[in-house]
Parts: C-alpha cells; sequence; structure tokens
C-alpha cells in the first residue's frame, strides 16, 4: 500500500447509501451481497438489530463494505451450560445480567461473515483502520462487545490482532456436487451412505406421494403456507439468534436469486415442506427450511426436501450445495463437509473482557452442538 494513500472509513446507514457497483464489485457472486442486506433492512427487524455499513476508501477511493449490525445478545445464547444457568437465574432479578450490548460485523441469519473489498485490495491494506474505527463506532453506540461474527479461518490471523480473541462457532456445510448429475453425487458417497440415503428415500415415497415445485414468486397464500411450515422449524431449533416474520419472506422473494422449493402432499395438495434457495454462480444456498412435523418421522421429509434441492441445484449447474448451520448429523450423512467458522470478540472493559475470553475458551464443538462430536475432531483456532 502506497504510504501516502490513506484508508478512511465512514459509517452509513442504508444499502441505497453504497453505489451499487461497489455492492457488486466487493461481493460478487458466491457471497450474498446487496439483495440480501436490503432484505433485512425491509424486513420489520428494527426491534432485534440496527444496521450499519462501514464504508472503506483508500485514497479517495471506495474499496469496500463491512456490514455490521447492534443487538442485544441473551448471553445464555454463547456461554456453556453451567455459566448459562447462573446467567438464567441471575437475570431473572437483574435483567441487564442476561444481554449483552454488541456490534458486530457480518450479518444476522448468515452463516459466513465478510468484509467485502474490490479485486486488487488485501485485507491487510485495511483492517488496522476498519478495526480502529469499528472501536470507535461501538463505543458510539454503547456497545461494549465487538464481534467479527463467523468468520472463516484463513481471515481470522488478521482478524484477531488488536486485542481481539478468537474462540468456534458453528460451523457450516457443504457438499461438493461433481458433474455431470445427481448419478455422480451418488458415486461420490460411501456405500453406506448411499444406502442409508436410498433407503431413507424409499420408504418416504411409500409414505407420502409428493409433487415439487420451484417458485421464483410465491403468493401472499403460499407465503402464508410457507411461514407456517418455518415457523415449526423454527421452534424446534437449538439457536435462536434472530426472529424473522412474514415480511422477511414477502421481501426475499422479490429477490432475483431467490427461489423456493415446494413439496406438496400430492393427495390433498398441502404443503409438507419448503426450502428457500439462493443461486449464487456456482454454489445454492440452502437459507431456510419448513418441515411438517406432523407427518410423522417415517415420512423422512428432510431427506425428500434435499432430493429436490440437489435436483433444483444440478439443474441449474452449480458445483456445490451450501446447507448452513446446525442439524449437522443428517447433513454429513449426506456428504456435507464442515467448515470452521470462528467469533472474534473484544469486550472495552478489561476486566469484562478477561471473563469473556476465559469463557471464549471453554466452548468447542462439543458444547454447542453434540452432534458435532461425533463429526471430527475440534479444529485448533
Amino acid at each position: 500500500m502506497n504510504p501516502n494513500e490513506a484508508v478512511h472509513v465512514e459509517f452509513v446507514r442504508r444499502v441505497e447509501d453504497i453505489d451499487d457497483a461497489l455492492w457488486h464489485a466487493s461481493f460478487p457472486a458466491p457471497l450474498e451481497g446487496r439483495f440480501w442486506y436490503h432484505t433485512l433492512e425491509t424486513s420489520d427487524l428494527e426491534d432485534q438489530f440496527t444496521f450499519h455499513y462501514a464504508l472503506i476508501s483508500l485514497g479517495g477511493r471506495a474499496v469496500g463494505i463491512a456490514p455490521c449490525f447492534l443487538h442485544d445478545v441473551p448471553i445464555t445464547l454463547v456461554a456453556p451450560a453451567p455459566v448459562a444457568l447462573v446467567l438464567r437465574g441471575l437475570s431473572k432479578f437483574f435483567p441487564r445480567v442476561g444481554y449483552q450490548r454488541t456490534f458486530f460485523i457480518g450479518s444476522p441469519c448468515s452463516d459466513e461473515g465478510t468484509v467485502g473489498l474490490v479485486p486488487g485490495i488485501r485485507p491487510a491494506e485495511i483492517i488496522a483502520p476498519l478495526r480502529a474505527a469499528i472501536l470507535a463506532k461501538a463505543r458510539e453506540l454503547g456497545a461494549p462487545m465487538i464481534v467479527f461474527k463467523d468468520f472463516p479461518e484463513p481471515d481470522h490471523p488478521l482478524l484477531a490482532a488488536g486485542g481481539f480473541v478468537s474462540t468456534v462457532s458453528y460451523p457450516g456445510t457443504v457438499v461438493a456436487l461433481p458433474p455431470p448429475d445427481k448419478d455422480a453425487y451418488f458415486r461420490a458417497r460411501s456405500q453406506n451412505q448411499r444406502h442409508n440415503f436410498r433407503k431413507k428415500l424409499r420408504r418416504s415415497h411409500e409414505a407420502i406421494a409428493l409433487t415439487t415445485a420451484v417458485v421464483a414468486h410465491p403468493s401472499d397464500a403460499e407465503l402464508k403456507e410457507i411461514f407456517a411450515l418455518f415457523l415449526q422449524t423454527y421452534e424446534r431449533g437449538k439457536t435462536e439468534f434472530e426472529r424473522l416474520g412474514l415480511s422477511f419472506f414477502a421481501q426475499i422473494r422479490e429477490h432475483e436469486p431467490a427461489r423456493f422449493i415446494l413439496q406438496r402432499d400430492a393427495a390433498t395438495g398441502e404443503l409438507v415442506t419448503f426450502m428457500l434457495v439462493f443461486h449464487l454462480g456456482d454454489r445454492v444456498v440452502n437459507k431456510f427450511i419448513g418441515l411438517d412435523y406432523r407427518r410423522g418421522g417415517n415420512t423422512f421429509l428432510y431427506f425428500r426436501l434435499f432430493d429436490a434441492a440437489l435436483d433444483y441445484a444440478y439443474a441449474v449447474g452449480a458445483k456445490e450445495l451450501q446447507s448452513g448451520q446446525t442439524g449437522y448429523r443428517a447433513k454429513v450423512d449426506l456428504g456435507h463437509r464442515p467448515m470452521p467458522l470462528f467469533n472474534l470478540f473484544r469486550h472495552q472493559n478489561p476486566l469484562v473482557h478477561a471473563i469473556f475470553s476465559a469463557i471464549g475458551r471453554r466452548v468447542t464443538w462439543r458444547s454447542l452442538d453434540p452432534e458435532l462430536a461425533a463429526i471430527t475432531s475440534m479444529p485448533s483456532s
């Protein structure tokens, strides 16, 4: 970097405050870019998140965007079980004990945090000034905790400087889609994986006949069905960082990368499963799903839905299918590999920072989700 080219960071509040060309250059596929942040801004999430965007300039030229958001985090969401139990009890008498106002770099509902930079700009050129600007902005917003949320392993050594501490997060999951078709996907699986998947598909077909449609712009009536299934799945989830409403689905359907895979009971027409997917270059992202759990386990609905997602991904020429965090056992059985992600945090009070650092060192894949213990050993951070 030319020493005469100073890095400047300013914060703006809306997607529209940043030039579209910079969004596209900084967040190319397969990253979730402008369409994603515009959706979040317009989905009635103001009671949960306040969005900010760090606009990064080098030598007077805009070169990147760091999406950020402010959120009051329930401490029990991130603390190990024994600590969470104590905090849960204290919060009954001291409500503020149970929450930590936090300034995040990244995005709610995204598997991977990103500081988007235009081609030719290296993270090392901008990270120190960006970090300083983020710390100042967090103080301005009254947020003592700063977190780079769910960043991949190659990024975190750079980010961990400046007093930030790294701790593991829920890993993402992705499965490669070898060409030319779904038969190649099955050939790439182990004999045991192929047998188990095909057996579940066969038993599901015997239990229920489904029709499948890929819909770009579901109607309002369809959205209500989709949201009802989404809530069934959300309420069974192990993590509840964000609460999406019907307005989110109404907004996301307006954007080109989004498609809804809908499966209906062939006999009654009732919606039984859905998957919201994004087609982003060579990647299809399985963003959210909904299952009608009233149908019972013998229907193996998740596997039917994943099979439909495979058909869609191959139809659009994708090379990989990303399926998000949690639900690891079934995903690994279907050939996904875990992608390590890390949270990098710093509390601006040194004593509190030391306490959170001690808690952070106790967080492992096993403590986050017991299903992860059977997948692989804990990666080093």
